[in-house]
């Protein structure tokens, strides 16, 4: 198979970066481009679920992710004020079991770091933004702030939620503001585990609202994401200042538990944004550039798989490129037909997670707690937020999916 291809990369987040270890271990050239001055990540938790590490591990990366990684016991559903369990699913030891590799988490930048290591420097340019794409069926070419040109087989647009790449294939499209927001903040632990934090994924479900906790770096730091309906539009940043006493006054009368939790933040540490939606695209790519990760598919938290879909696609459009071999175009049709209808049903369990999670009537909230209840009662192993079918995909086998798609096609 010919590999002479050469693949422009915009963006060097999660995804991107992911997309870079992917082609660097296949031998396919790439150029990442990264308008920061460094490789940087936000000081966040990030859940790497069993689908995600899958593809971790293909790309050699099984003890690195280990070594950054924290094994949560069980991921633990919780009322907000009583903090009575609503269900209790097993992790750490029957993940590997069930879905064919651990449930992890991470901090975001040990991550991203892992991602980046070792990645040839003479493959990466800093500081530039860019503005703009053009293709043809030969190839594209990728615009840069600078005035510079970037020409090549491919371009791949890893740019997230506000994706130049994307709007230069298909036209300025603003997300829509959801209503929901989000704190994030980092607790310190001294000594482990904290009293009022067991070592699990924990989901507070409140009314039009939700926390979940958990313990990254080794159970070093406790990680939080704060989700509430508002009526205030918020902007959609990782780095707008927030404050203790706002996180405090946003879950006055909640579990106690959680109240510490949140006293123990560091104002300089707490930050929100808003959250900000689309629909599925029925179409990500136009003949030498497509959409990677949140600039193809943003994702609301609900799930936890924003960063683990993104890492999916990264592995399966590089599988694409490595099995059709200069054939961008059956490569292309080969990523989307992978991709989307599996994205596109995420983006949308997503979004109703979102509202089941926020249940306001307390009619509402005992069916949904029974229903939980229940499930679990008959298969001790059901995940809580409804979950196997998204931990059970593994994209390391999309290859064989490839080959059977071309055979029906015969």
């Amino acid at each position: 198979m010919n590999h002479s291809l050469s693949v422009g990369i915009i963006g060097g987040g999660i995804g991107g970066t992911a997309l870079a270890r992917a082609l660097w271990q296949r031998g396919i050239a790439f150029h990442l481009f990264e308008q920061a001055a460094e490789f940087r990540e936000v000081g966040a938790g990030i859940q790497m679920t069993p689908n995600a590490v899958k593809v971790l591990k293909a790309l050699g990366l099984q003890e690195e992710i280990r070594q950054v990684g924290f094994l949560p016991e069980a991921m633990v559903g919780r009322d907000w004020h009583t903090g009575n369990e609503l269900f209790r699913t097993p992790l750490k030891d029957a993940c590997p079991e069930l879905y064919g590799a651990e449930y992890y988490h991470v901090h975001r930048a040990d991550l991203h770091t892992i991602l980046t290591d070792g990645l040839p420097e003479e493959c990466i340019t800093f500081n530039v933004k860019c503005v703009g794409v053009e293709w043809n069926e030969n190839g594209a070419v990728a615009l840069f702030d600078d005035g510079s040109r970037f020409e090549t087989d491919l371009i791949v647009g890893a740019d997230g939620i506000h994706s130049v790449v994307r709007d230069a294939l298909w036209g300025q499209n603003q997300p829509a503001f959801t209503g929901h927001m989000c704190w994030r903040a980092l607790v310190p632990v001294d000594e482990y585990p904290l009293p009022f934090v067991q070592p699990a994924a924990s989901f507070w479900m409140g009314p039009k609202a939700h926390v979940v906790t958990y313990y990254v770096k080794g159970g070093h730091a406790v990680n939080i994401v704060a989700c509430k309906e508002t009526e205030e539009w918020i902007k959609e940043s990782w780095f707008e200042n927030s404050s203790t006493q706002e996180l405090l006054d946003a879950y006055e009368g909640w579990n106690s538990d959680l109240i510490q939790l949140f006293e123990r933040t560091d104002d300089a540490q707490v930050f929100k944004w808003g959250l900000y939606d689309r629909d599925p695209m029925e179409k990500w790519s136009r003949t030498r550039a497509t959409l990677l990760g949140d600039a193809a598919h943003p994702m609301l938290p609900y799930l936890s798989q924003g960063a683990a879909m993104a890492i999916e696609d990264a592995y399966v459009l590089s599988e694409a490129l490595e099995y059709f071999g200069n054939d961008v175009s059956a490569a292309l049709g080969a990523y989307e037909s992978e991709r989307r209808p599996r994205t596109g049903d995420v983006q949308l369990q997503a979004r109703e997670r979102g509202r089941t999670y926020h249940l306001s009537s307390p009619d509402e909230q005992r069916k949904r707690d029974l229903v939980m209840q229940e499930e679990q009662a008959k298969n001790p192993n059901a995940v809580g937020i409804k979950a196997e079918w998204v931990y059970e995909y593994d994209a390391t086998k999309c290859k064989e999916r490839f080959a059977a798609a071309a055979t029906n096609d015969i």
